[in-house]
């Protein structure tokens, strides 16, 4: 299964609704701290208007939700790691997809055969607090020399003008979150966002 090059995330379905239609063939829906009953909600909303529009839908942490509404792939962070059932996700049929920050998460994340790899903040980024630093595109050329085919996502701090440079570096695809959310015309921006990674 190929990855669309532009993977924009989101965090209700209010924005998947928006925004999909537009022509949007991969996205997140990354809810925290949330209800799991709220996160099946939107889930459920989500996986109508994906399914209408030919988009691939990732749902982020939640994996119990996502196998009990019948989800084709989610995302999970590292810490989600310490508590996912693995075994479950697969006898569900789930992919999925793990953050890596350093070496060592990269060691354990290959370690599940995981069917993409993402890599951040490239950038740094207003989304949320971290220990990381930004990694610079330089490192996504050496996580591409280490994960062989499989598919590499840059994430953090990402913008049109940044992506050119992301994909010169090795991935694969570029996700956005803020870049889209917080402009002040969000249907033209993912309109340039398509127009510049198709």
């Amino acid at each position: 299964m190929t990855l669309d090059r532009f993977y924009p995330i989101f965090d209700n379905a209010d924005w998947i609704e928006r925004l999909v239609p537009l022509g949007i063939k991969l996205v997140q829906l990354r809810m925290k701290d949330t209800s799991p009953d709220v996160v099946t909600a939107h889930l459920e909303r989500s996986k109508l208007v994906c399914a209408r529009h030919g988009c691939t839908l990732i749902v982020n942490d939640y994996w119990q939700a996502a196998i009990d509404t019948r989800c084709d792939y989610i995302h999970l962070g590292q810490e989600d790691l310490d508590d996912a059932d693995i075994a479950a996700i697969r006898a569900a049929g789930l992919r999925f997809g793990i953050s890596t920050h350093d070496k060592t998460e990269l060691r354990r994340a290959l370690a599940l055969a995981p069917d993409y790899i993402a890599l951040g903040p490239i950038y740094p980024t207003i989304l949320k607090k971290m220990k990381w630093h930004e990694q610079g595109v330089a490192k996504l050329a050496t996580w591409r020399g280490l994960i062989g085919d499989t598919p590499l996502i840059a994430i953090g701090g990402m913008s049109i003008d940044r992506a050119a440079g992301a994909f010169d570096a090795g991935a694969d695809v570029v996700a956005a979150v803020t870049d889209i959310t917080l402009n002040d015309d969000p249907e033209e921006r993912v309109s340039a966002w398509l127009k510049a990674t198709r």
